[in-house]
């Protein structure tokens, strides 16, 4: 006997139809799992950190992180192009913020996850 399966088939249709409306069609579920595997990476999530702090240039995020600009550089445009972090030019500097409130929330529910006890 498997402990992750129901020993017999029965399928409540109430249940059903009622969970049926409220999943996610297949281009959004991609799009979420782009974001949850965006942030699967430790790297990531330490540029998601320090962002959540104070709008840095590439710069600054590298010696936060005790990286390179150019590995610094190559996760924020994966990270803009999910729309995850947006950037400002002010004359020859370039700086990062969150792009929005949604994913300071996003990545404070999770903190709260996992350092929860």
């Amino acid at each position: 006997m498997r402990e992750d399966r129901c020993e017999v088939t029965y399928i409540d249709e109430e249940r059903v139809r009622a969970v049926a409306p409220h999943i996610v069609d297949g281009l959004t579920a991609t799009r979420l799992a782009e974001l949850f595997q965006a942030l699967g990476d430790p790297t990531r999530v330490r540029i998601i950190s320090a962002l959540s702090q104070a709008e840095l240039c590439v710069c600054d995020l590298a010696a936060s992180l005790g990286m390179s600009q150019s590995a610094i550089s190559h996760q924020l445009r994966l990270l803009r192009s999910l729309r995850l972090v947006r950037r400002a030019k002010r004359g020859r500097m370039v700086y990062y913020a969150l792009d929005d409130d949604h994913i300071l929330g996003l990545f404070t529910s999770g903190m709260e996850h996992v350092t929860h006890e």
